[in-house]
């Protein structure tokens, strides 16, 4: 199903407001229309604010006044969303969140899209898991703030103290007489009163809550179950018309000529022209390429099917995956970069009584979501609009005006849902392609890129060769830890020659181990990117965790120790891991340590309750095994118990998946769940069948053939999630902590069950 659009418009739920609409709305109706100044980053409270409310708001969030909510005569509420949908309930959560504090009845309150544009509605980026653990506190003093000038206007009205009023389910009731106003009776006059200074607010005790800790239906579940919901690619405009590009196959390279004679023969075809990349190649290592137009979509691949195209392959024409493991694997068997360093790892290496050695490796990995990347531009000489699938509609905001050479506020951005994103649709890449391709043919354009071009083309997760080398004295104890880690860094792809990995790739699973060992170092030995490097969901602690976890299980072998008794061995005491005192430039994940420590009894509950609701131990049939791994990532603690099948020809089945996580305050449980369950079918994906080889600097795969995913035959049985306690802490991270445990643990399951350790992704042929 598609939907024509005007300029100006768009289809069914994806509703985008801008601050002059809505005023102007609000003028016209006399709606309350509430734009609440708040407070900056600088006035951050301490972590235990976050569930009574005091305070401002988290660390490094800044919020300039803008309209988030309106109230309409017949007392709907529209709340903007400012983040981007695409699957995590974002959409939903935080407006929730405003509704819960403004007393709202959920039944009729509209959620409405934000465009793009970060001057009105601060950071846009849906990435890092974030959204909740930055967004909490706003969000919630914007309700109140709502709720708080109703009851004004009622009292007011009713000439009373304010004190002796209180809104309650979309009404402000007066105690002593029984009197009630709905809030659509009260917006006219509520909208002509100041907006509340932050330190005069009233939020909510958790006691009162009504959403957030318990949850609402998603608000575009009916839209996407029923097909009515907005994607990149069902945008249409008058006149439009329909592109596909080719593009070099290796990156780096450049076009020589092309040959568009049987291209244009192509019925629906109309032009084949040159694409250019865009004029600052430090972001997205623009590739450019051929592009053909057509009358629609159908045609243009057809027509790109058809054309010759000559390519310089520059300077990755000799990539070889293979070669380039051995690589890696060479690096990591030699002193690298120290980025971590407490105790005397060398000598306590060579005293040990015993030195377990691990390499593991994990290979490139393409994002796969289920819709690709298109975007529609109509871009004139004054201005341009956008509407495509964004992670980051500001962030786009900002490229398209400097591409084109505009104003910042002659750049509309559109956000419709996206069909995952995993952090591909970060970059925006092809909405520019979009934008310089409708500057040149002077209407509206649409990109599409096919399965294809989405694999061959991706910013892919980087591949990774880890070593590990525990040395364990003659009580058994491990006193040494030597972690060497190298793999390409996604910032190759903003700066020239980076040989390592950032501040922010070490800082997820590596730098930061919360290990009682008295000697560790970690090393990051160089590694050259050779074709696009992007984040992934979850990004680094993928390949960490994966090594880290399964060597906490190789030691418990050579020990016969139980797993579980290793891990919890080695987490420790509880007690703050102090990671900056021998670490430069520890990342955080943007994070105040004092708020978000790395906290050894947090990690160490969560395995213990994973554990226990696991049955860990439990007898099990032949052939099956359990397995367990704990990791720290985006400020929450999760860890996961797997149960495994194995028959005698190697074929999987996993009957069970238990997943426990420590998230601290947290919104929405049942998108709690439903990221870890996502996460569980992931981590398969990505530990059976998930690798992108390269020959020739060519990735070798395309399509879902060679490049598959986890098939419903493949999902676990049960997966239970048990989400421990926090709402004294602040909000951490879920979208992607989920997903670094899994894979060791299920590896390591396939060793109890087996007697075969993995250590290199994805599992493919290995147990046949």
């Amino acid at each position: 199903m598609t939907y024509m659009f005007s300029k100006r418009s768009v289809a069914h739920g994806i509703q985008n407001v801008s601050r002059r609409h809505v005023l102007k709305g609000a003028v016209a109706t006399g709606s309350l229309v509430l734009a609440a100044p708040l407070a900056r980053g600088a006035h951050a409270a301490a972590a235990p604010t976050y569930a009574t409310g005091a305070g401002d708001m988290p660390h490094g969030v800044v919020v300039d006044p803008r309209v988030f909510v309106s109230i309409a005569p017949d007392g709907t509420v529209s709340i903007v969303a400012h983040r981007a949908e695409m699957g995590t309930g974002v959409r939903t959560s935080l407006p929730m969140i405003v509704a819960d504090e403004l007393e709202a009845d959920w039944a009729r309150v509209h959620v409405a899209q934000a465009e793009g544009n970060e001057a009105k509605y601060g950071n846009q980026d849906t990435d890092g898991s974030r959204s909740t653990r930055h967004y909490l506190v706003p969000m919630r003093q914007i309700g109140a703030a709502a709720r708080t000038m109703l009851e004004e206007a009622a009292a007011q009205k009713w000439n009373v103290k304010i004190e002796e009023v209180k809104a309650a389910n979309h009404e402000v009731v007066h105690g002593a007489s029984g009197r009630r106003l709905g809030y659509g009776d009260l917006a006219a006059d509520a909208a002509k009163l100041p907006v509340p200074q932050i330190k005069t607010l009233r939020l909510k005790d958790e006691s009162e809550f009504r959403y957030i800790g318990k949850g609402v239906p998603f608000v575009d579940l009916r839209d996407i179950t029923t097909g009515r919901a907005i994607y990149g690619a069902d945008v249409r405009l008058p006149l439009m018309k329909y592109a596909v590009l080719v593009r070099p196959p290796v990156v780096g390279g450049k076009l020589v000529s092309f040959d568009a004679k049987d291209a244009l023969a192509v019925p629906g075809v109309e032009q084949v022209i040159e694409a250019q990349g865009w004029p600052w190649p430090s972001k997205f290592q623009p590739l450019g390429g051929v592009a053909v137009i057509a009358r629609n979509t159908g045609a243009a691949i057809k027509g790109r099917d058809a054309l010759k195209v000559v390519w310089d392959d520059g300077p990755n024409a000799k990539y070889d995956s293979d070669a380039y493991r051995a690589e890696l694997e060479a690096s990591v068997r030699k002193p690298g970069l120290a980025v971590r360093n407490e105790g005397d790892v060398d000598a306590a290496l060579k005293s040990a009584d015993k030195v377990v050695v691990g390499e593991y490796y994990i290979p490139h990995l393409a994002h796969v979501s289920m819709e690709p990347p298109a975007a529609v531009a109509d871009v004139t000489d004054s201005k341009a609009e956008i509407w495509a699938p964004l992670q980051s509609p500001g962030g786009t905001q900002e490229d398209i005006a400097k591409t084109l050479g505009l104003p910042l506020d002659a750049v509309t951005v559109h956000m419709t849902l996206l069909g995952g994103g995993f952090g591909r649709k970060s970059k925006c890449d092809y909405a520019i392609e979009a934008a310089l391709l409708s500057r040149k043919l002077k209407a509206p354009v649409r990109v599409q890129w096919t399965r294809e071009d989405n694999i061959r083309h991706d910013f892919y997760h980087t591949v990774s060769t880890e070593r590990i080398e525990a040395g364990v004295d003659k009580s058994g104890k491990v006193i040494a830890w030597r972690h060497r880690s190298a793999a390409p860094s996604f910032m190759s792809s903003f700066q020239p020659n980076v040989k390592n990995e950032s501040a922010i790739e070490l800082g997820m699973g590596f730098v930061d181990l919360p290990f009682a060992i008295p000697n560790i170092r970690c090393e990051n030995p160089e590694a050259a990117a050779h074709t696009r490097i992007g984040w992934f969901r979850a990004v680094s602690n993928v390949p960490h965790a994966f090594a880290v976890q399964t060597m906490v299980a190789e030691i418990a072998h050579a020990l016969n120790r139980d797993p579980k008794d290793m891990l919890l061995e080695l987490i420790g005491p509880d007690r703050i891991v102090d990671v900056g005192k021998s670490t430069k430039d520890w990342w955080n994940y943007g994070e105040p340590f004092e708020s978000y420590p790395v906290d050894a009894g947090r990690l160490r509950r969560v395995t213990e309750l994973a554990a226990e609701k696991g049955e860990w131990g439990r007898k099990l049939p032949a052939g099956h095994g359990l397995g367990i791994a704990a990791h720290r990532s985006f400020v929450s603690y999760i860890a996961t118990v797997v149960e495994v099948a194995v028959d005698d020809k190697g074929n999987i089945a996993i009957p069970r998946v238990d997943t426990a996580v420590d998230c601290g305050t947290y919104v929405n449980p049942e998108r709690i769940r439903s990221q870890m369950e996502g996460a569980a079918i992931m981590g398969i994906s990505l530990a059976k069948h998930g690798e992108i080889t390269f020959k020739n600097g060519r990735a070798q795969q395309s399509n879902f053939d060679d490049f598959p995913v986890a098939r419903i035959d493949e999902a676990p049985a049960v997966i239970n999630v048990h989400i421990a306690p926090g709402q004294n802490r602040p909000p951490g991270g879920i979208g992607e902590p989920g997903v670094p445990p899994f894979a060791p643990a299920f590896c390591n399951a396939i060793f109890a069950a087996t007697g075969k350790r993995i250590r290199r992704l994805p599992i493919g042929s290995q147990l046949a």
